[in-house]
C-alpha cells in the first residue's frame, strides 16, 4: 500500500514545504511505503500566522455552529473509518481491528466535544454593593494552539486536542509525528469537509526540535499541548515558560496492577493480556507492574507467560494477527536494552526478551519477574510488550509497591486493581497515587472522562468536560450603574 502524506498550511494542501521529504516505513516489513514533506521555517511561520487569522473567524462562530461542524466531522470519520484504519495500520503497525477501533473511538471523542461546545457556560455572581448591576464570569478561547502528538495513536491523540480546542473556539496548528502523518491528514480532511474554516486548522511536519521551538516562540501561538516523552515535555515546558505560553503535557506512565488474593486469576488474565499487549504495549496507560498476592503469584506468572507466548505476531493487515510490530526501529533497541539490563541485574526473563526472528520491527511479548528497583525497566517506562510481575504479602505492602512515585518510578498516570471485596476496592481507589484508577477493569480512557496524570506523567487533562475547559481562560465582567 502506497502512502502520500501532505501538509495543510493557510488553506492549501502541499506536496512540498521547503525542507525535503522523509520516507514513511511500514514497520511490519521495513519497506518504504511513501513519504511526507517537511516544513521549513517560512512554512511554519505561515501556519502560525494563518492560525491567528483563523482564530479571528472561528472564535466568532457561534457555539451551536461549532458543535454542528464537529458533529459532522465525527460522522465523516465513521464513514471513512475503513480507509483511515487501513492507512493507520500501514504506517503505524497495529492490527487492523485495533486501528479501526481507534478511528471510531476518536470519532466519539470529537462528537463528545461537539456536544460540550454547547455547554461552555459561564456564571453570574450577585453584586455585594449598591450601584453594581451585575457580575459575570465568562469562558473565552485561549487563542491559537500548537498541538504536538505522538505516533502510537495517530488519530486518537490529535482528535483529543483538535476536538476540545476547536469546540472551545481555538484554532490549531497540529504537528503529528513524522512517522504517522497520513492518519492526521485524514482527520484534518474530515474537519474541512465538515465545514471548518480553512484557516482554523493547520497541519505541519518537519524536524521536531526546529518546528516546536519556532511555533512556541511565535507571537501568534497562545498555548502548547503535547503528548510525548518526559524529556520532550520538560524541554517544551521550559520553552513555554520563557515565552509566557500556557503548556499542557501528557507524558507517559508506569502503571501498577494490584491483584488481590480474592481475585479470579483467570478473569484477570483474560482482561490483562489484551490490555498489556495492545498496540505492542505502546500505550501510556498500559499495565506494566503486576503486583500479585503471593498465594496467586506462581499461577499468575505461569498464565501470563503462557498467554504471551501464544500471541500471534504479524502484519496488522493480517486478520489473524494479535500483536503487531513496534512503530519504529529505535523501539527495538530500547526493548532489548530494558530486557538485557533487567537480566544482568538478576531478574528472570520468563518468556520473550528478544527481537522476534522475522522481518519487521517485532519484539517478543515478554514477562519478567524479580526485576530490582535499580533496573531500567522499573525506573523508566518501557513503552513496549514487557510485563513485570512481583508478589506481595499484605495490602499495605501492595499499595506501597504501587505508589513508588519519587522513589523508583516518576510516573503516576494510571493504576489498576482487582478485588471482589467492596471495602478493599474503596481503599484502593482512595490510596492509589495516580490520575486515573481502574478497579476490576482497564477502561480508564473514555471520551467522557478526564485523562491525565501526576508527577512526570504530565500536567493537565484531556477529554471530558475538563478537557474543553483547558482551552479556555476566564474573564470577569462587572457592570455598574451611572
Amino acid at each position: 500500500m502506497s502512502l502520500q502524506a501532505r501538509l495543510y498550511i493557510d488553506g492549501q494542501w502541499l506536496d512540498d514545504a521547503g525542507d525535503g521529504q522523509r520516507p514513511l516505513i511500514d514497520p511490519a516489513t521495513e519497506q518504504v511505503v511513501g513519504s511526507v514533506p517537511l516544513a521549513d521555517a517560512a512554512h511554519v511561520d505561515a501556519a502560525a500566522a494563518s492560525a491567528a487569522r483563523g482564530f479571528g473567524v472561528w472564535r466568532r462562530t457561534s457555539a451551536l455552529e461549532r458543535s454542528r461542524v464537529l458533529a459532522r466531522a465525527a460522522a465523516l470519520m465513521r464513514e471513512r473509518a475503513p480507509r483511515m484504519a487501513a492507512d493507520l495500520c500501514t504506517e503505524q503497525g497495529k492490527p487492523l481491528a485495533e486501528a479501526l477501533r481507534e478511528v471510531t473511538l476518536s470519532a466519539d471523542i470529537v462528537e463528545f466535544q461537539a456536544e460540550e461546545a454547547r455547554r461552555l457556560y459561564g456564571r453570574t455572581v450577585p453584586p455585594r454593593v449598591d450601584g453594581v448591576l451585575s457580575h459575570a464570569v465568562l469562558r473565552e478561547p485561549v487563542g491559537p494552539v500548537a498541538a504536538f502528538t505522538a505516533w502510537n495513536f495517530p488519530v486518537n491523540l490529535p482528535s483529543r486536542k483538535l476536538g476540545a480546542a476547536l469546540a472551545a473556539g481555538c484554532s490549531v496548528v497540529l504537528k503529528p509525528a513524522e512517522e504517522t502523518p497520513t492518519s492526521a491528514m485524514h482527520l484534518v480532511q474530515c474537519l474541512l469537509d465538515a465545514g471548518l474554516p480553512p484557516q482554523a486548522v493547520q497541519l505541519v511536519c518537519g524536524d521536531p526540535a526546529r518546528v516546536s521551538s519556532r511555533l512556541i516562540a511565535h507571537r501568534d501561538i497562545a498555548k502548547v499541548s503535547l503528548t510525548g516523552s518526559v524529556a520532550v515535555g520538560r524541554l517544551l515546558a521550559e520553552q513555554c515558560a520563557r515565552h509566557d505560553k500556557r503548556f499542557a503535557g501528557e507524558l507517559g506512565g508506569h502503571a501498577p496492577v494490584i491483584v488481590c488474593g480474592d481475585a479470579d486469576v483467570d478473569a484477570v488474565l483474560k482482561l490483562a493480556v489484551p490490555a498489556k499487549f495492545r498496540n505492542a504495549g505502546q500505550v501510556c496507560a498500559s499495565p506494566i507492574r503486576f503486583i500479585v498476592a503471593r498465594p496467586l503469584y506462581a499461577r499468575f506468572v505461569e498464565g501470563l507467560a503462557h498467554a504471551a507466548r501464544a500471541l500471534r505476531l504479524g502484519a496488522g493487515h493480517d486478520p489473524a494477527t494479535q500483536m503487531g510490530p513496534l512503530a519504529h526501529e529505535r523501539r527495538l533497541q530500547d526493548m532489548q536494552q530494558c530486557a538485557d539490563d533487567a537480566r544482568d541485574q538478576g531478574a528472570t526473563i520468563v518468556c520473550g526478551g528478544r527481537r522476534a526472528p522475522r522481518a519487521g520491527w517485532f519484539f517478543e511479548p515478554t514477562v519478567i519477574t524479580d526485576a530490582p528497583d535499580t533496573s531500567r525497566v522499573m525506573r523508566e517506562e518501557p513503552f513496549g510488550p514487557i510485563a513485570l510481575v512481583q508478589p506481595f504479602d499484605t495490602l499495605d505492602d501492595a499499595i506501597a509497591l504501587a505508589n513508588r512515585r519519587g522513589q523508583v518510578t516518576r510516573y503516576a498516570l494510571a493504576a489498576y486493581a482487582f478485588t471482589r471485596d467492596l471495602i478493599t476496592a474503596h481503599r484502593l481507589g482512595a490510596e492509589l497515587d495516580a490520575g486515573m484508577v481502574g478497579l476490576n477493569h482497564f477502561g480508564v480512557s473514555q471520551p467522557e472522562l478526564p485523562f491525565g496524570g501526576r508527577g512526570a506523567s504530565g500536567d493537565g487533562v484531556e477529554m471530558g468536560a475538563e478537557g474543553l475547559l483547558a482551552y479556555t481562560e476566564m474573564k470577569t465582567i462587572t457592570v455598574g450603574a451611572l
